[in-house]
């Protein structure tokens, strides 16, 4: 980070954090950031929930156990904890298949809720993780003017969600920020996202059926993910929305056949198996000006070397 991007730990201590969705794929990613940065953390999980991705930290962490559907079950341990800041990450229904489902609306009032909880406990912050899908079907290198026309309602309701907290934060004096997630990727990522899907694939020798791959998609290893949110809690000027990418955006042919040639450099790719949906995307690509000119963050991780560590997590779990 540039020494000259001023940052709340100059101000001359740790913040104490609040994180939603830490035994998450990203989630879990921000919360060992948040830790190696300095910072104490209290975080909430279901009762019952998988917590395989954070046991390596929970002596290192608060839990409270709870859903934010039922704030009072853990709302006298936050008010305990004293948060600083608090950062969303929890969403339901973020598979495909749920992305349409009514569910959704419900995101959008455990947000809202949440940003007013922080007020009500003295945070001074507010840092909520969007979509992508919030500008709608596009095909271009975005910046954060682009127009918002989500179609989906996961997209309606990240961007309601952004609109409320936003809102709740300027009538209570938080600094609020909003990054609006591309796609990613890294160890710890399970189900039927491209990346593990291929990955299973491959590891099998099995031909994985695909589309053409014309399009240009954006890539972002999760630890450098999780190192652009906690550099937007430690930037004081970070308010607003960022966009959350990598910022290259190289044809889809060439990650999926860089990631074949690490694992099954004979399988061979069913490209173009697969019809493009109908409202496919052909340029996917976040344009990181804004985060990178505010905070001093941008990736370090190669698209390469990302997918060779999410090759060795895998292979590791089969093993």
């Amino acid at each position: 980070m540039s020494t000259s991007v001023p940052t709340l730990r100059e101000a001359g201590r740790p913040m104490r954090c609040f994180l939603t969705g830490a035994n998450g794929f990203i989630g879990s990613y921000i919360l060992r950031a948040l830790l190696d940065g300095g910072h104490s953390v209290a975080v909430l999980v279901r009762r019952g929930a998988d917590r395989k991705r954070i046991a390596n930290q929970i002596d290192r962490i608060t839990v409270l156990e709870g859903t934010l559907e039922v704030i009072s079950d853990w709302q006298a341990g936050l008010a305990s904890f004293a948060p600083d800041i608090v950062i969303h990450a929890a969403w339901h229904g973020v598979s495909g298949t749920d992305r349409n489902q009514a569910i959704q609306a419900r995101n959008t009032v455990a947000a809202a809720e949440l940003a007013a909880m922080a007020a009500a406990l003295g945070a001074s912050t507010f840092v909520g993780l969007g979509s992508q899908a919030e500008y709608g079907p596009f095909s271009q290198r975005a910046d954060e003017q682009l127009p918002t026309r989500p179609t989906t309602l996961y997209g309606i309701a990240k961007l309601a969600a952004a609109q409320m907290t936003e809102r709740l934060c300027e009538l209570n004096g938080l600094r609020w920020a909003w990054l609006r997630v591309f796609s990613i990727y890294g160890p710890e990522d399970r189900g039927n996202w491209l990346i593990p899907f291929l990955i299973d694939k491959l590891s099998h020798n099995q031909s994985p059926s695909l589309s053409r791959c014309e399009q240009l998609w954006d890539f972002l290893y999760a630890a450098d993910a999780a190192a652009a949110v906690v550099a937007v809690v430690n930037t004081a000027t970070a308010t607003g929305i960022f966009n959350l990418g990598s910022g290259h955006a190289p044809p889809l042919l060439e990650t999926v056949t860089l990631l074949r040639d690490m694992i099954s450099p004979q399988t061979p790719l069913g490209i173009g198996e697969l019809p493009y949906r109908p409202d496919q995307g052909m340029h996917l690509e976040a344009d990181i000006t804004r985060l990178h000119k505010i905070t001093g963050w941008q990736p370090i991780w190669t698209l390469s070397e990302g997918l060779a560590e999410t090759v060795k997590w895998h292979q590791e779990q089969r093993s």
